[in-house]
């Protein structure tokens, strides 16, 4: 499809229906395309750069020891940065070309209103890493304001329930917040956990090497189970795309995006997972922030540290958890942005994110990741087929937003599947996403051809009648 092509299907569909949706959700223009490649890598570096992805380092480390070693765990991690950013690319296409939201693709396989579970399925698990990542910023706040008091306060919740207000705040500003906030604390944030990779090196190597550089880790099911994990950690965000891909300015290869995510992801994820599993290997804690404090046992550096956990917890959310829920929001409840946008932040807060990491094991973040993503891998498969194999990348963009066209309702075929591949997922957890990917894929090729003969969701597809 060419860029003239699109730029008609986007001014078609907001004078027929700009209306009946709030503005965020209506394709973006070239104009309204703000980022380029060099701000989209620095915002993909400050995703990557977060405790939640250090935690996933740390709970390697169980009961003093490495279920991977240092080797089996950078291979699991090269192999899931591959496929992540082929199935980046892949999906954010269509976000790409058109313009259109992730909450707006989903109607494509799942119809107007199926495309409601699905997307609910992708906003709960943002809203809860929302929360994580807050609580986790929250614990960092609170290192600082007791080293600064003395002592005299320590109070975590509060500065979780401050630092949430601040989001909300920012996330108000949109888009164009995002990657102000991603280009400084990108940098400003790789910079102090060099220093943090220092101290570790020149003070602890030897409990590390033993513990997890040396550790004998498995090639089996805990190296298989890593990958998937560390592909659950990104499934949820590259499902949902096009609501980057649409930010991205236009005249950018499928190829040079790949790299843009790629490149960015290995250099973040890879340096801050290795910091996780080596200060869970010299500490024996999971949390990450707790850890620092021991490691470098030094009230000023804390504090400096600490103040780039809390921007790093901030620029993650802004990227990965707060557009995607405000846009599922904003397309169930028919509210403007900035009141869906705060509604997100106030779920956050009640989501319990204390109880996913405990000091001695982050293995209930783990678990999170993987039940989830037994439902999303699913959900981007059923994407995939669709967009790639049943309508060869050919799709009516002003219908999909045609509330009582041709994908009204719901396509019973796409929510059966998915629940097939979730089910076949839950039987084998710890490899869940290529489970749901493939049982889903197969299920849905299935039923689209043989199952549900009337179904009007076989028009324009390779099964039409």
């Amino acid at each position: 499809m060419s860029t003239n092509t699109e730029s008609n299907v986007i001014k078609e569909t907001q004078i027929q229906h700009g209306a009946s949706v709030d503005e965020s959700l209506i394709p973006k223009t070239e104009k309204g395309r703000t980022v380029g490649p060099i701000d989209y890598m620095f915002m993909w570096i400050g995703d990557g750069v977060n405790l939640g992805n250090m935690t996933l380092g740390a709970s390697l480390v169980v009961a003093g020891i490495a279920t991977l070693n240092m080797f089996q765990t950078f291979a699991a991690a090269i192999i899931a940065i591959g496929i992540i950013s082929t199935i980046f690319a892949l999906n954010d296409r269509l976000g790409y070309r058109t313009g259109i939201p992730y909450v707006v693709q989903l109607r494509m396989s799942f119809g107007v209103k199926g495309s409601v579970i699905s997307s609910l399925l992708r906003g709960i698990p943002a809203i809860v890493w929302y929360g994580f990542q807050s609580w986790i910023g929250g614990t960092a706040l609170n290192e600082i304001v007791k080293i600064l008091t003395g002592g005299t306060f320590d109070n975590v919740f509060i500065c979780f329930v401050l630092l949430q207000l601040v989001q909300i705040g920012l996330s108000l500003y949109g888009f164009h917040a995002i990657k102000w906030v991603e280009s400084l604390t990108s940098i400003v944030i790789m910079l102090a956990l060099v220093y943090v990779f220092g101290v570790l090196l020149t003070s602890h190597s030897t409990v590390i090497a033993e513990k997890w550089i040396q550790a004998k880790g498995s090639w089996g099911l805990p190296f298989f189970a890593f990958i998937m994990m560390f592909m659950g950690n990104y499934a949820a965000i590259f499902l949902s795309a096009a609501d980057y891909s649409r930010e991205l300015k236009f005249g950018i290869s499928d190829a040079k995006r790949g790299f843009l995510y790629f490149m960015p992801i290995l250099i973040a994820y890879g340096f801050v997972l290795a910091i996780g599993a080596m200060l869970a290997s010299a500490t024996g804690i999971s949390n990450p922030v707790k850890a620092f404090a021991i490691v470098v046992n030094n009230p000023y550096i804390t504090v400096f540290v600490s103040a780039f956990i809390v921007m790093g917890a901030i620029a993650v959310n802004m990227v990965a958890n707060i557009i995607p829920p405000t846009y599922v929001i904003t397309l169930i409840t028919k509210l403007k942005y900035k009141v869906a946008v705060t509604i997100t932040g106030l779920l956050a807060l009640c989501s319990f994110p204390w109880v996913l990491v405990q000091d001695s094991s982050a293995k209930g973040l783990g678990m999170f990741i993987l039940i989830y993503s037994a439902f999303l891998g699913p959900i981007v498969s059923i994407l995939l087929i669709e967009y790639y194999i049943l309508r060869k990348q050919k799709v009516n963009i002003a219908d999909l937003y045609n509330e009582d066209g041709p994908f009204a309702g719901y396509n019973p075929a796409a929510i059966l599947a998915m629940l097939i591949g979730a089910g076949a997922a839950f039987t084998k957890v710890e490899l869940a996403w290529i489970i749901g990917v493939v049982v889903a894929g197969i299920a849905y090729i299935l039923l689209m051809k043989f199952a549900f003969k009337d179904s009007k969701f076989k028009k324009d597809t390779i099964f039409e009648q």
